[in-house]
């Protein structure tokens, strides 16, 4: 019984709303995570919405002289 609630919760999240999978992220050259991005990176889309985030680096910061 345990076995059959793991996966309609994978089914339902891989379902759910704008998630493209963790090969769509990282074919993108982002980074998979839980929770939140972390420092230097923005979200991208998801992996599992709403829970897993694709995280890609923010671009490099450059001044005109």
């Amino acid at each position: 019984m345990g076995i059959l609630v793991l996966v309609f919760i994978f089914l339902s999240l891989t379902q759910h709303g704008d998630a493209h999978g963790p090969e769509s992220c990282n074919h993108g050259g982002g980074l998979c995570r839980v929770g939140t991005c972390v420092s230097g990176e923005y979200l991208a889309q998801y992996c599992f919405e709403p829970i897993i985030l694709c995280c890609k680096n923010l671009p490099p910061i450059t001044t005109e002289s």
